[in-house]
């Protein structure tokens, strides 16, 4: 399956509403933390005027280097879609790269909210067999404007990579419990007397 927004090695970025995204939220939860815990308790306290501009102040430089910090965030940001595998990386002070691969894939969910649903993104989550045997999360694709091609595209690759649907629902042969140590020397005990009958 071709994909006109997401071809194949190569790397794409979310959307740049990423950063009105993080800055519109950033904003709000400040406003929040303002009106509802910080107004208050200056409207009942006798705290100098000065130790009020120092904490509006350093809210202010927080909130400047976080706005900072998100576009650096966004340029950092790398996903790539391959034959076989997903790869990605982000990271501003700790770069972090990972690859998923399309047969480890059990789940992909769309999530968006009010902000995001304003700026016309969506974020893909997907979910992973953990070692345990349970859907662990592995990796979010942010700020996606084309987020239903891509999750298409991404059921299709798991299908054909594993029989799994990329939903959770369908089989997903290659995913299973992990085996005991002594399973899997049996499992290739068994292997080897196979090979051993088919030569004799």
């Amino acid at each position: 399956m071709t994909s006109e927004h997401f071809p194949l090695n190569t790397p794409f970025k979310p959307s740049l509403q990423l950063i009105t995204w993080f800055s519109v939220e950033a904003i709000l939860t400040v406003g929040v933390f303002l009106l509802i815990f910080y107004l208050p308790f200056t409207a009942f306290s006798d705290v100098p005027l000065f130790v009020h501009e120092i904490v509006l102040g350093v809210i202010f430089v927080l909130l400047v280097l976080f706005l900072l910090w998100t576009r650096l965030y966004y340029a950092s940001m790398f996903y790539q879609l391959r034959e076989d595998e997903l790869s990605w990386k982000r990271g501003v002070w700790f770069r972090a790269t990972g690859i998923v691969p399309y047969n480890r894939i059990t789940n992909i969910d769309i999530r968006q909210g009010p902000i995001m649903r304003w700026l016309k993104i969506s974020t893909l989550s997907i979910q992973t067999a953990g070692y345990s045997g349970q859907a662990v999360p592995e990796i979010r694709i942010e700020a996606i404007v084309h987020a239903e091609e891509l999750r298409e595209l991404l059921r299709t690759m798991v299908r054909g990579h594993s029989g799994g649907d990329g939903t959770g629902t369908g089989p997903a042969t290659s995913v299973s419990a992990p085996r005991s140590t002594d399973q899997q020397i049996l499992d290739e005990l068994r292997q080897i007397r196979v090979l051993l009958e088919k030569r004799s």
